[in-house]
């Protein structure tokens, strides 16, 4: 067993500093006590004998002298059980729902084991999400990972929360694993409302790091959710779509890390990391080859100032395939969900979409969208200069194709849902307005 250590160096911030450390290693698990429950860290910087941790419960209660650590000679690992569906968490994996510990089957560390990329199958199987401009025009794939880009103050939670619950209603095998990193509590409250009013709780897992919550424990909450899923798709053969809200408030506690780390910053204060850590959450989406089960990630971020060039919103669109863009002009409408069609899009889409999958004529179909929509916002700039009445005929036609593509094609009832064929006739008839 390892030693106590007695007296720390330094507190700053969320981290601790230990000195006169031996055999200690990276990313180590540590145990900290002070005349309390026992609190939790990592080890996440070593310098010869020195060690720094990262204590997820904050260090308010901590004191120089009487603080004692113990170095676990493990990274941090999780316990996994084909029962955690119906099970709520805190960020750290605590139950929150009075069930009681979690007799595990196995216990996983929360960083993953790498997937050899020989073993995995490219997506091609499309996921009905019962939104048309989804399903129709960025079609979602069974493996994918899809974020969605909104702001604050846009119906992302609706969104999300109706995608979730029409994926388990789908699919029997399915389960539905949700991370909340920095959200509200009425947030929370809403997405476990909506699992219970459409009868689907018993097969979600929820893992919920609250605004009040230590920011530290942000950084392990999508890790816990992840290693979750990887084990009910991986080990059992489940579907899994993994919900991971809000990534900005992820990349901002990792930012608060880093400076307390002092760390040189780079992009608006970002660490240079952050391309790679968000892409070691990201990259966990797969389908393996010759194993039933897959593990579909939909990561929602809000931009700040609903700014596309943000350091989160720029690096995720680099490591995912693709994003669904929400609009705060169609909101400002009453159109839900407000999709903004154009900037979205779903680079796997033609791998998943077709004969024998979807319709023979899905492809042209989306084509033709694309290109009679894409013409409505240069008529409607044109319209503002010249008045609509001194448009061509043919302006005045692309306007009403606008009108009709977003309020009867975009634009659906809350719990509304559309399966492909529905939406492929609905285009069918738009195209022939």
């Amino acid at each position: 067993m390892k030693p106590d250590y007695l007296r720390l160096k330094e507190i700053r911030g969320n981290l601790i500093i230990v000195e006169g450390v031996r055999g200690v290693g990276y990313d180590e698990l540590v145990e900290i006590r002070h005349g309390k429950q026992p609190a939790v860290g990592r080890v996440v910087e070593l310098a010869g004998d020195v060690a720094v941790v990262l204590v997820f419960e904050g260090t308010q209660w901590l004191s120089l002298a009487h603080t004692v650590t113990r170095f676990a000679g493990r990274a941090m690992a999780m316990p996994l059980s084909i029962e955690l569906p119906g099970r709520i968490f805190d960020g750290l994996g605590r139950p929150l729902d009075g069930l009681g510990s979690v007799t595990a089957a196995a216990t996983r560390g929360i960083n993953g084991t790498p997937l050899n990329a020989a073993h995995r199958q490219p997506p091609h199987t499309p996921m009905q999400t019962g939104f048309s401009a989804i399903d129709g025009l960025c079609t979602l794939l069974r493996g994918q990972k899809l974020p969605i880009f909104s702001g604050d103050g846009l119906p992302h939670d609706a969104l999300a929360a109706q995608i979730a619950a029409q994926f388990l209603t789908a699919n029997e095998n399915s389960v539905v694993v949700f991370a909340a990193m920095g959200i509200k509590q009425d947030t929370a409250q809403f997405f476990r409302r909506q699992f219970e009013e459409s009868g689907v709780i018993d097969r979600t897992v929820l893992y919920l790091n609250l605004a009040n919550d230590p920011p530290a424990e942000r950084i392990i909450t999508p890790r816990m959710a992840l290693t979750a899923a990887e084990f009910l798709a991986f080990d059992h053969g489940r579907d899994v779509l993994v919900l991971l809200t809000d990534m900005t408030a992820y990349a901002e506690a990792l930012r608060e890390m880093a400076a307390a780390r002092g760390e040189i910053p780079g992009r608006r204060g970002y660490p240079g990391y952050l391309y790679s850590d968000l892409a070691s959450l990201y990259e966990r989406a797969a389908v393996r080859r010759a194993q039933p089960g897959a593990l579909t990630l939909l990561p929602i971020l809000t931009m700040p100032a609903d700014d596309s060039t943000h350091p989160v919103a720029d690096l995720t669109g680099y490591i995912t395939e693709g994003q669904i863009v929400l609009s705060r002009e169609l909101h400002a409408q009453g159109i839900f969900p407000p999709i903004a069609v154009l900037p979205s899009l779903s680079r796997l889409m033609k791998d998943g979409i077709g004969a024998g999958k979807t319709q023979p004529n899905h492809a042209a179909l989306a084509q033709k969208l694309f290109a009679a929509y894409a013409q409505v916002p240069d008529v409607r700039a044109i319209r503002t200069i010249v008045g609509e009445g001194d448009l061509s005929e043919a302006d005045k036609k692309i306007l009403a194709f606008g009108q009709q593509f977003e309020g009867a094609f975009i634009h659906q009832q809350v719990g509304e849902v559309r399966g492909f064929g529905e939406t492929l006739a609905l285009a069918e008839r738009l195209l022939s307005f």
